[in-house]
């Protein structure tokens, strides 16, 4: 049968092709398109990617506090050792302080007398001194001698005489004298007799008198002088001995 088309057109063989199997490059885009994300997703993706990116977000904060935590722990420990060390120096500054200083009267500007913490810093090396004040009615009963070899120079107890009063004092051979009452008599005048042509009245006053590098004669004399003292007080002495 022949099938004739009106006004058709006639090409020749050449003009048709047959299409080949795709190629292992076709394959390989294939692959790849298929590997690329959908351009549009469902809403549980969205809610799954935000509840990821929610929990990524918390472990970044966490550890962020983690690490804020952990440096302020450090630092507080810093905090905790330096002020424990400021704290084990005054301990230790205090100790240093009670061990070469005694409470002894002092002779105020008005007349009065006080009892003041006065320092007296060691003159024995060593470390293995410390200071003490000792009070004793005349006579004392010692034998003070000096060291002039030493800077400056010192007044020791050369010997204490048994059951004396330096003695039942617990005044020991070897103590450096460090300071001693003493007591002065001046003439005092008030506002009103100098006006009048006054002469004023005779005072005696006691004071702590620092013997160190002091002549051993005016250390002697320092100590008699507690004979003006017209109330009869002990003498002060402030030793200074090896433990």
């Amino acid at each position: 049968i022949l099938l004739i088309i009106p006004n058709a057109v006639l090409l020749p063989a050449s003009a048709f092709s047959i299409r080949p199997p795709p190629t292992q490059t076709n394959n390989n885009a294939i692959q790849l398109l298929h590997q690329l994300p959908p351009l549009f997703s469902s809403k549980k993706d969205d809610t799954d990617n935000l509840l990821e990116k929610a929990r990524k977000l918390r472990q970044e904060v966490s550890a962020i506090e983690s690490s804020k935590a952990e440096l302020q722990q450090k630092k507080d420990a810093k905090e905790q050792k330096r002020q424990a060390e400021e704290e084990e120096a005054r301990v230790r500054q205090g100790e240093l302080r009670m061990r070469y200083s005694v409470e002894v009267p002092i002779l105020k500007d008005m007349g009065e007398e006080v009892m003041e913490r006065v320092d007296f810093p060691p003159r024995l090396k060593g470390g293995k001194s410390r200071i003490l004040a000792v009070q004793a009615p005349l006579p004392l009963g010692l034998v003070l001698g000096q060291d002039i070899t030493s800077t400056p120079i010192l007044t020791t107890v050369d010997e204490v005489s048994p059951d004396s009063n330096g003695d039942l004092a617990q005044i020991k051979q070897g103590d450096i004298v460090r300071a001693v009452t003493a007591c002065q008599t001046t003439m005092e005048t008030p506002t009103w007799q100098l006006l009048a042509g006054g002469i004023g009245q005779p005072k005696t006053k006691r004071f702590i008198y620092s013997v160190d590098g002091r002549p051993l004669e005016e250390v002697l004399d320092a100590v008699g002088s507690n004979r003006m003292d017209v109330n009869g007080r002990d003498v002060w002495l402030v030793l200074e001995r090896m433990d």
